[in-house]
């Protein structure tokens, strides 16, 4: 997977995240809120990982 996927995937887990967690403070849903936190930090991980594989990928470009 590139970096830039890797980037996209993380955001788009983030902001499902924020979502469920909203909702499940909105509802009461402890669960939710837990499994959305979890999810918004998956997320965070993966976009660091995208970050790192793309700076890796312009490093072993450069003569």
């Amino acid at each position: 997977m590139s970096g830039t996927t890797d980037k996209i995937k993380g955001m788009a887990n983030e902001a499902v995240g924020n979502v469920k967690q909203g909702v499940g403070k909105a509802t009461g849903n402890e669960e939710l809120q837990v499994k959305g936190a979890v999810q918004e930090k998956k997320g965070e991980a993966q976009q660091v990982e995208g970050d790192v594989k793309n700076a890796v990928k312009d490093t072993v470009k450069k003569p």
